[in-house]
């Protein structure tokens, strides 16, 4: 069930690239063709948004590898109506597909620490018009989104060094989270009050910043 790649660069896929997806068949694939990342990146990365990589946003952050993106968002396995919580939300472009997969029976919460960032992709995301994806500002010492908990799914874009109690807390019942962690993409699933992890490849991002 798990497979485990090579190390590579920050937010760059190791083996958890499923090479049988058929881009035509595919609805993660369909979704992120219709999300445009240059939006969500700052002009001096656009003329590179094409390219199948990490690129820096600024403040530190980068906008993950689109792969990298495709694979996580597959092992999500989000559902139209799901509640889901974005963590590291960054450049907005991750929720932005997430709202896509939801649609608007459903909902999706994105957190970042970075204020510029906060404000750049409400800007963005509110230009399309998806009133059920709202971006807010991390809270000192709260990981994630409890008060609004709990979710159907959990999208972690950077890097812990143990797996966290606090959002393993804010699973629902048959949720699943997708989160790297001590350079492993691990999925996290609830099911019938017990918790189980599997390992997807191995990955480096930017680092999860707890406190």
């Amino acid at each position: 069930m798990a497979t485990i790649g090579g190390r590579t660069s920050e937010g760059k896929a190791g083996t958890m690239v499923d090479n049988d997806v058929n881009p035509k068949h595919d609805r993660v694939s369909q979704v992120m063709a219709a999300v445009s990342r240059v939006d969500f990146l700052p002009p001096s990365a656009r003329r590179r948004a094409h390219i199948d990589a990490p690129l820096r946003i600024g403040f530190g952050q980068t906008n993950s590898q689109p792969r990298t993106v495709a694979n996580m968002m597959r092992l999500l396995d989000v559902r139209p109506g799901h509640r889901v919580l974005d963590v590291g939300s960054g450049s907005g472009w991750s929720s932005a597909i997430l709202g896509e997969l939801v649609g608007e029976a459903g909902s999706v919460i994105g957190v970042e620490r970075v204020p510029e960032l906060v404000e750049r992709s409400r800007q963005v995301i509110g230009a399309r018009g998806r009133g059920w994806v709202e971006i807010r500002s991390a809270k000192t010492g709260i990981l994630g989104a409890p008060e609004d908990g709990p979710f159907d799914r959990i999208l972690v874009s950077a890097e812990a060094q143990e797996l966290p109690r606090q959002l393993v807390d804010q699973l629902a019942e048959g949720g699943k989270m997708v989160i790297p962690v001590a350079q492993r993409m691990l999925k996290v699933v609830r099911l019938d009050g017990e918790v189980t992890v599997t390992e997807h490849g191995a990955y480096v991002f930017v680092p999860l910043i707890e406190d």
